[in-house]
């Protein structure tokens, strides 16, 4: 197998504006936690980072870094609020305000309200002193438990450690049962290089089986004919690997299903021509597979495997 060539960077060897839009073009979509926090006197501010996840459940930690600024290395009023003052809230933006959610990154003078500059509803919020942002469809309401300081050069990050104290979720965003989000209805917004973002919703959203529902036999364990295949993709074979061995069709199975239609089809057409036939099941197999049917796909694929 061939590979394309790569273009190798040495973080020691370039500047820290110029190493950035590397990193944060090719670490990507990342959320965006759009904090707001206040400062000793109450002064409020708002302003979005996408250098944000989620680290633990139990406790419930959010973690976000305000970077030293890489133009002049000066900190932003996020970070000098939550030294005065350790509490914020971090919303979660969807589609409807990311506009108005860009427009509060702008770097107002201390003491400008962003609530007030990108039109945004300020809610007083339960446990905390940050006020909410109305429009969010999620809002974590956090106590600061740590500052880290990851350098103190242009670029550095902060790690801002947080605790969810009290969580707001809007009541059209969540499931049927009420047990979690539904994502089609979030519309979430994630952050990428430059000016883009990408937007988690229609067709963009997709669906991967987790493992750890399963003992997946492995690509290792598939039959060689399906490993070496040059019709399947990387993510095929994993599809087919996350395969239970319990679940792997018998050999009654996949003699019954030579009368499935496509496939009956398929063996009655290239039957005189078996190189052309087993690469016309690899196709149908592939095709079985990525609308979700896996065991047909299995059934198809152990179909053309080679006398």
């Amino acid at each position: 197998m061939s590979f394309p060539s790569f273009r190798t960077i040495d973080p020691a060897t370039i500047k820290p504006s110029e190493l950035h839009p590397f990193l944060v073009g090719a670490v990507a979509p990342r959320p965006v936690a759009f904090a707001s926090t206040v400062d000793a006197e109450g002064n409020v501010n708002l302003s979005p980072y996408s250098f944000f996840n989620c680290f633990g459940s139990n406790p419930p930690i959010l973690v976000f870094s305000p970077a030293n600024r890489v133009r002049d290395n000066s900190q932003k009023h996020t970070l000098q609020n939550v030294r005065e003052v350790a509490e914020v809230v971090i919303h979660i933006c969807d589609y409807a305000m990311v506009e108005q959610m860009s427009l509060a990154s702008t770097e107002y003078e201390k003491g400008v309200n962003e609530f007030v500059k990108a039109g945004f509803t300020q809610v007083p919020s339960q446990k905390v002193k940050p006020p909410r942002v109305a429009e969010a469809p999620a809002a974590f309401e956090c106590v600061v438990e740590q500052v880290i300081e990851l350098g103190q050069n242009n670029g550095a990050g902060n790690l801002v450690v947080c605790r969810v104290v009290l969580a707001h979720f809007r009541e059209d965003i969540l499931l049927p049962s009420g047990s979690g989000i539904d994502p089609f209805k979030l519309d979430a917004i994630a952050r990428l290089g430059g000016d883009w973002y990408c937007r988690a919703s229609g067709s963009s959203l997709f669906e991967v089986p987790k493992p750890n529902r399963n003992m997946g036999i492995g690509i290792d364990q598939l039959p060689e004919h399906i490993r070496n295949s040059n019709l399947l993709t990387g993510n095929n074979l994993g599809r087919l690997g996350n395969i239970e061995a319990t679940a792997l069709p018998t050999a009654a199975e996949i003699e019954a299903f030579r009368h499935d239609p496509l496939v009956a089809y398929t063996l009655s057409k290239y039957e005189k021509a078996p190189q052309e036939q087993r690469q016309q099941l690899e196709l149908l197999g592939k095709k079985l597979l990525e609308e979700g049917r896996l065991v047909d796909a299995w059934k198809t694929l152990l179909l053309a495997q080679p006398a």
